[in-house]
């Protein structure tokens, strides 16, 4: 049974939200982040990555910087830039991307279920990332940017998602990159009991995007629990910001690889060898997008190829039958030599927002080899988190981006 729950957010005045809401902290390097800064300094990144307020001189990581968000946050609190609702709500978030609409419910998460396993995750976090974002929210008190959580599809859910939007959303703004937001309170009494009940019925919840942010929010709770013994459980830092989406909404994109060498082998050599695994079609000039599971697109040399893996070394577990765990057991290990894709140097990953063109351009300058993977579905997802394994580093690209600043939850 997951626990999920109204709260009473903290978001922008009217007429700020486009303005404040923001993409999340770690889609920018800090040079990016402080030239988004500079040109929007009303945008909530300042607060998010608050080094932005100070040279390059300051440690990203100082003490300094965490306590200048917290202050940048309770200013513009105090400055009327947020207002706060005056009872528990949930959230309806919409979001737009190319004429694809998602919706997901707004609210707080618990911490229990995620140790219980209830909110189930499928990628391991780094130490060093999470504490970063653990000393932001437990300096500001307030965590700001959502993990997004999926669930299977709830009929009553969508029921009530559909007669909430009839209405007028509170928010309704298009973003520079095009992409619209709309949101709507949900404050009736019926309606909230219907959404926390439907969520108490669910035995599995999944993280899809955000597993640093959640992680970060767990361990200050937990932080904070060992701070107060007398603790309830009720506390608002036992709960942590949450977009719940039905699993049919959410859109994975592709996440591709490209390899700077050849491993010593000349193409010919290479197309022989995998060749022994794969399925090799030659498809010219023209881009080629895998169109299956199984199928991948190849660029090298200045063509295309489509890639079919044998029925021998496809695999129905839950992790070893992914399309990226194919790839690189049965190509990038044993033909290119790339054992880590974590820690080699001689692979990179392209979001699958970067498109194919991007795979062309990168094997016409730093690159030899370029590989387009199939996009991994969320089903996929689901059954390795299930089987409590871990998918391979970069498997999954979700898009469209949730945005840091519309809902804020204070601790």
């Amino acid at each position: 049974m997951a626990d999920i729950r109204p709260f009473q957010a903290y978001r922008p005045a009217k007429g700020l939200e486009a303005e404040i809401a923001a993409l999340p902290y770690d889609v920018y390097n800090r040079e990016e982040a402080a030239a988004e800064v500079k040109a929007h300094p009303g945008s909530f990144l300042a607060i998010d990555r608050a080094e932005t307020q100070f040279g390059p001189e300051v440690d990203t990581y100082a003490d300094c910087v965490y306590e200048k968000a917290r202050d940048m946050l309770r200013q513009w609190i105090a400055q009327g830039r947020f207002v706060q609702d005056g009872s528990p709500c949930y959230y309806i978030y919409e979001q737009i991307m190319e004429g694809r609409s998602q919706k997901g419910i707004v609210a707080c998460a618990s911490i229990d279920d995620y140790q219980n396993q209830v909110i189930k995750k499928h990628e391991n976090t780094r130490a060093d990332k999470e504490q970063d974002r653990i000393r932001h929210v437990d300096t500001c008190n307030a965590q700001t940017g959502p993990i997004c959580l999926a669930y299977r599809s709830q009929a009553v859910l969508q029921q009530v998602i559909a007669r909430v939007t009839e209405g007028e959303p509170v928010y309704d703004f298009t973003a520079q990159d095009s992409i619209t937001h709309r949101v709507w309170v949900v404050a009736e009494e019926q309606q909230i009991r219907t959404i926390r009940e439907a969520f108490a019925g669910m035995e599995q919840i999944y993280i899809a995007d955000g597993h640093h942010r959640c992680a970060s929010a767990v361990k200050v709770g937990l932080k904070r629990r060992e701070e107060n013994p007398g603790y309830t459980g009720e506390e608002e830092y036992n709960f942590f910001l949450s977009v719940l989406f039905s699993a049919d909404e959410l859109k994975i994109l592709d996440y591709n690889r490209v390899v700077k060498d050849l491993n010593g082998r000349s193409p010919e050599a290479f197309l022989a060898e995998i060749g022994e695994r794969f399925t090799v079609e030659c498809r010219g000039a023209e881009v080629y997008r895998p169109e299956k599971k199984y199928e991948y697109g190849m660029y090298l040399e200045g063509k295309w190829y489509r890639l079919t893996a044998h029925e021998d070394i496809r695999s129905k577990d839950a992790v070893e039958g992914l399309d990226v765990s194919i790839l690189q057991e049965q190509l990038l290990a044993p033909v290119l030599g790339i054992g880590d894709p974590k820690t080699d140097k001689r692979i990179d990953f392209v979001g699958g927002i970067r498109g194919l063109k991007e795979l062309e351009r990168r094997v016409q300058t730093d690159m030899k080899v370029a590989f387009a993977l199939y996009p991994t579905s969320i089903y996929e997802l689901f059954a390795v988190a299930d089987a409590g394994r871990l998918m391979p580093p970069k498997s999954t690209w979700f898009e469209p981006k949730l945005r840091s600043g519309l809902f804020i939850h204070t601790l």
